[in-house]
């Protein structure tokens, strides 16, 4: 089966606890603080693996998780951070993050990685937390939680030439000719399913990769037919291919049919008629093939090149054309998103150090500082309390408590933590 798009819950692990605890051996007099820091938690990492075709594992795994750093023990033993959690993706993968739209990843090479969720850090031990003033707490602090997100993957192929066309037209039986492919071919609609990619040999040792994307109809890039799963692999190709059935399968008019293809492409992304593109006229072995193409040349100024894939008649010359194409247009850039030139205006915007509310009778506080601390802080001792009472005063929100009309018995709240206030 092909999967070309998954939305995955990624959840990198959260650091592992600071441990905290004093030295108590023998014949060593004030031992002084022994808790090791706590290890860092898994990231997430999707790495590109050129032997995948499909996302297909990704459509059944909703979510992703590292797992946490180990907590931090006695005798200054710190805990074991975590290797990252690699999953693997094909080539030409795009990783986006589903709320705000950024793209994290644009996997293009084999082995190429991104870390798209990262570990949380673990917490120091009261080893690491001593100090001049402080030689011997009696605190620890927590990990720090990893990141989560909820992404986008999609694969876009990565392929030099697109052959576009409505069905039946014969791409698959192009690519089966110039290529080592093998795609299904019957007299029928939709009988590709799934792009097929084929690399190409030209003469003076040159080769390149061709995509056969299924059959386009009218509407495909508003969902008919197969063409809006698809639309999106063209958008790396460099070159555009219109295979046109010259032999007038099912009374179709040549025209009308580039036409309706123009206009899907156009639909679905304005910038890809921007690209070079070619006609390749097929079935010119067929009665009346010869008066169709005069009357569509005299409408369509592109270089084309006639063809029978049924008799390989007209193949070599496409193929020469493409690699002469080819040689002289760059290779395709990475997304749009992280190409295109932004011009950033940078302002200065005053961000309140905390804010506090009254809620019933609790006074809430907020603030990324104070928060930050709150999270990170282990409140089991009693010192990890007077931490906390000499961080509101350094803030000023003792003050600020104070002005609003806190009393003693009041009670405060960060995040989870309650405390009492006390005048």
């Amino acid at each position: 089966m092909f999967v070309d798009e998954a939305i995955v819950e990624v959840f990198a692990g959260s650091g592992g606890d600071g441990c905290m605890a004093m030295r108590r051996e023998k014949y060593v007099e004030m031992g002084g603080p022994f808790g090791g820091n706590g290890g860092h938690g898994a990231d997430i990492v999707f790495e590109a693996d050129e032997g995948l075709n499909t996302l297909l594992d990704l459509r059944y795994q909703k979510q992703i998780k590292g797992p946490r750093g180990e907590n931090g023990m006695g005798k200054g033993m710190h805990g074991k951070s975590r290797d990252a959690v690699i999953v693997r993706v094909p080539v030409g993968t795009v990783v986006t993050d589903l709320e705000t739209g950024e793209v994290l990843a644009d996997l293009t090479k084999n082995k190429e990685q991104k870390v798209i969720a990262k570990g949380g850090r673990g917490g120091r031990g009261n080893m690491a937390l001593a100090t001049h003033s402080n030689p011997a707490p009696s605190i620890c602090e927590n990990g720090e939680p990893g990141e989560q997100r909820k992404v986008k993957v999609e694969l876009k192929l990565l392929a030099d030439v697109g052959l576009v066309g409505l069905p039946s037209v014969g791409k698959s039986t192009i690519i089966s000719m110039i290529s080592a492919a093998k795609p299904k071919i019957a007299e029928y609609h939709f009988t590709t399913l799934k792009p097929n990619l084929g690399v190409v040999r030209a003469s003076r040792h040159r080769s390149f990769v061709v995509a056969d994307l299924p059959g386009l109809i009218k509407g495909a890039s508003l969902g008919e037919g197969l063409g809006d799963r698809f639309l999106k692999h063209i958008e790396r190709t460099r070159v555009i291919a219109h295979v046109i059935d010259m032999g007038g399968y099912e009374m179709r008019d040549p025209y009308e049919d580039y036409q309706t293809i123009q206009a899907e492409l156009k639909n679905f992304k304005e910038s890809l008629l921007e690209k070079p593109q070619i006609i390749i006229a097929n079935k010119m072995d067929l009665e009346g093939s010869k008066e169709r193409l005069e009357q569509f040349k005299q409408k369509v100024d592109l270089p084309i090149y006639e063809v029978s894939a049924a008799t390989n008649q007209g193949l070599d010359q496409v193929v020469e054309a493409l690699a002469d194409m080819l040689d002289h247009i760059q290779k395709q850039p990475l997304t749009e998103q992280q190409t295109e030139k932004k011009h950033v205006v940078y302002r200065y915007v005053k961000e309140e150090p905390f804010t506090i509310t009254k809620e019933n009778d609790t006074w809430v506080i907020r603030g990324k500082e104070i928060e930050q601390f709150v999270r990170k802080m282990n409140f089991t001792t009693e010192e990890a309390f007077l931490r906390l009472s000499r961080k509101l005063r350094l803030l000023g929100i003792e003050d600020e408590l104070r002005k609003r009309g806190a009393k003693t018995g009041d009670y405060v709240r960060i995040l989870d933590l309650e405390v009492e206030y006390e005048e």
